[in-house]
């Protein structure tokens, strides 16, 4: 039968704008950032030690997504965050090398607290930790321009778990005297975000390229005692799930609003090696690792995305009002960074600093994207953000906090309207 030469051209086109349609790229990267030399751990202000030895490397991991001209590059640090004032130099670095925007880029640590602090300054930083953090300039502008170098046609999948390894810490305690208070301990009841969300990304031939997760814990399984340099809870995650047969691709972890979530085990003076024992931080790592893949492995049907899109917002919040006893300046409002993403349906905050888990719960409720992940200590480290209610609980993280009890809901709906702005 002959077809018509109006319908003969309609499917001509279609088809030529099938074939120039364009399609998903995604590069890949990653390096071991281990420290040459003993450093201060971070994480602990009670540790004044140097490192004594390494259990497991450190590493850095690059994701990059370009479709259309458009790029986003999540970077994994296996890092505690980007305290002393290094994010910024470390990201200008990135995008000096690679030519992406600062919205395009989330450089975000897995929040590990057996890694060195970092610190450009060498009146208040070991001068082995400056060396180190000079270093990672010019590292993890390497990584991002490798994984650059590296885009290969791709598609992702979806899938999403659940896991305990995090528990609430937020324990209330009475004293002999009936008074009660707040401290660092287990909650087995305390609100927890179990959700772990991950992005399985294939090759064109179906192989894995990569997997990202976000999870919503500390890494605090080691404490102060320990000297031992480990990526911890989600440092060992990550290792292990690329060492799953069926991964093969480089797995990338991300710490979501966990400020007042630490693992089920916590603060350890070290690896346990008597014998029949599996050491806790591997035992918690394991178990998370393995829920990935689980989770991978059951996702939905890969699908390739129609938009990226980046912004990124420098808010000013209330500080909390300084008691006339403190040491601390006086100021009425601090910087927060905010940077968002969507990858299709898939939305992403990142939070320059602690947040609570409550928090992260409420801009998963308010996304308008069908999988939202929020990544804390991502371009800014501005410490502890909790929610006005627990103000009146009191407890670690609300004395730690800067910021006045109205910051969270303030940033809560300014990441919802980065979010809107993108969908």
């Amino acid at each position: 039968m002959r077809l018509p030469l109006p319908l003969i051209a309609c499917l001509t086109l279609a088809t030529c704008l099938a074939a120039d349609a364009p399609s998903l790229k995604v590069g890949v990267a990653k390096t071991v950032i281990t420290p040459q030399e003993p450093v201060q751990l971070a994480g602990y202000a009670s540790r004044k030690d140097l490192s004594t030895g390494v259990h497991d490397d450190l590493s850095a991991r690059a994701l990059v997504f370009e479709l259309n001209g458009s790029r986003l590059a999540l970077v994994s640090v296996d890092l505690i965050g980007f305290y002393g004032n290094t994010a910024d130099p470390l990201r200008n670095a990135i995008v000096a090398r690679t030519g992406l925007e600062p919205s395009q880029v989330f450089l975000c640590a897995i929040h590990t607290h057996a890694a060195p602090g970092l610190g450009l300054d060498p009146q208040a930083t070991h001068p082995n930790n400056v060396r180190y953090t000079e270093g990672l300039k010019g590292r993890l502008a390497d990584l991002v321009a490798s994984a650059l170098a590296n885009l290969q046609p791709a598609s992702f999948s979806v899938g999403l778990g659940a896991s305990p390894v995090g528990a609430n810490r937020r324990e209330l305690r009475i004293n002999a005297k009936g008074e009660s208070s707040i401290v660092l301990g287990r909650n087995p009841y305390g609100t927890t975000d179990k959700e772990v969300q991950v992005l399985r990304i294939m090759k064109a031939d179906g192989s894995t390229l990569a997997v990202a997760f976000d999870y919503a814990t500390h890494g605090t399984s080691l404490g102060p005692a320990n000297l031992v340099i480990s990526g911890d809870v989600l440092g060992l995650a990550e290792q292990m799930i690329e060492k799953v047969t069926d991964s093969g691709g480089t797995a990338l972890a991300f710490a979501g609003a966990s400020g007042n979530i630490d693992p089920w085990y916590r603060i350890l003076p070290g690896f346990n090696t008597e014998p029949g024992w599996t050491p806790e931080p591997v035992l918690l790592g394991n178990l998370l690792g393995q829920e990935v893949v689980h989770s991978y492995r059951r996702a939905s049907a890969p699908q390739s995305p129609d938009l990226i899109r980046s912004a990124l917002r420098v808010i000013e919040l209330p500080a909390k009002v300084v008691a006339e006893a403190s040491d601390q300046p006086a100021v009425e409002r601090l910087p927060y960074t905010i940077t968002a993403a969507r990858v299709g349906d898939i939305g992403i905050i990142g939070l320059g600093g602690e947040v609570l888990t409550e928090i992260g719960q409420a801009i998963k409720a308010g996304s308008p994207f069908r999988h939202t992940l929020v990544i804390t200590h991502c371009n800014g480290a501005a410490g502890y953000l909790a929610p006005r209610q627990l103000y009146v609980e009191g407890g670690y993280e609300v004395q730690s906090t800067r910021f006045s009890p109205e910051a969270a809901q303030i940033v809560i709906r300014e990441s919802v309207h980065m979010l809107h702005e993108l969908f």
